[in-house]
């Protein structure tokens, strides 16, 4: 094997996120293992990323890049609320990860889902996968793990969903994720975003995840 694909396997990463809009806002999920080709490099990473007060990220693809664009993302609206005096829209926060994830295609590996709570429109889910597309949607998916869970999701997915049914549907399809797919894992995290105070995460572990597999 030659040495540029030594590195390239080692850069390899892998994980299963989702994002779904429901009766009154959004919710976000997404396994906690970070990956390094066959090795597993962080069993409890955060890969749902505080953008602003109301507006989240899921994170696939590789690490280093997912969380560099994330902070200046961050940054970006950070200084427009500062000159405006207003929160930014869900819509706003997509459109500068798109133009991040456009313009420098051919340097990242980063598929982005981005999910939050505006006066506007009220929940949204964004999906920008790699290459930069941006494209509004009910229910979104992203990484290696979803390719195992999209027959799942279509069978199961509704719009109107009670915050109890996400959370449930959510948990279920992540677990199903996890079970079948070698580079996702850990535990799961769920994050609802209702505009109704500040987002509410919880953590579900061990025998809280449902069991999946032979």
């Amino acid at each position: 094997m030659h040495y540029n694909s030594v590195i390239e396997e080692k850069l390899a990463v892998s994980t299963s996120i989702i994002a779904c809009v429901f009766d009154g806002g959004v919710a976000l999920g997404a396994d906690s293992r970070t990956s390094s080709g066959v090795f597993i490099t962080n069993r409890v990473a955060d890969k749902l990323t505080k953008i602003t007060d109301n507006i989240y990220c899921c994170r696939s693809g590789s690490a280093a890049d997912t969380q560099a664009i994330s902070d200046i993302v961050s940054y970006h609206l950070a200084f427009q609320k500062a000159e405006t005096g207003e929160e930014p829209s869900v819509a706003t926060a997509a459109a500068v990860f798109q133009e991040l994830c456009y313009n420098h295609r051919e340097q990242l590996t980063a598929g982005i889902i981005v999910a939050g709570y505006d006066k506007v429109k009220g929940g949204q889910v964004y999906n920008i996968p790699l290459g930069g597309m941006c494209v509004e949607k009910k229910c979104a998916m992203g990484g290696a793990g979803s390719t195992y869970v999209y027959g799942y999701m279509d069978s199961n997915f509704k719009e109107n969903m009670t915050e109890q049914e996400v959370k449930k549907f959510i948990l279920h399809l992540l677990a199903l994720a996890m079970s079948r797919d070698g580079s996702s894992g850990g535990v799961v995290n769920i994050c609802i975003i209702d505009g109704q105070g500040p987002p509410r995460k919880e953590f579900y572990i061990g025998d809280q995840i449902p069991k999946y597999g032979i």
